[in-house]
């Protein structure tokens, strides 16, 4: 099974399966100021995001201890 990351019509990156017109698997929105800070890098901070999550999600899935953020947090700057 492969999958996609696509930007939709309104400006949400998704992922879906590459071989179905299904609801995505999960769809990241970025705020306007978001939008603004990241210009072009929007989609490779996306990517990142989708990557680390799924890199979690095989972790979870085979019993391994996963490094959790817990009680930090994430600004952009």
């Amino acid at each position: 099974m492969y999958w996609e990351i696509i930007e939709l019509a309104n400006g949400e990156v998704a992922l879906r399966r590459a071989d179905s017109n299904d609801a995505p698997l999960l769809v990241i929105r970025f705020s306007d100021e978001a939008k603004e800070r990241l210009k072009e890098q929007r989609l490779d901070v996306a990517r990142a995001m989708i990557s680390a999550g799924v890199q979690v999600a095989t972790e979870i899935e085979s019993g391994e201890e996963t490094d959790t953020m817990e009680d930090e947090e994430v600004i952009l700057h």
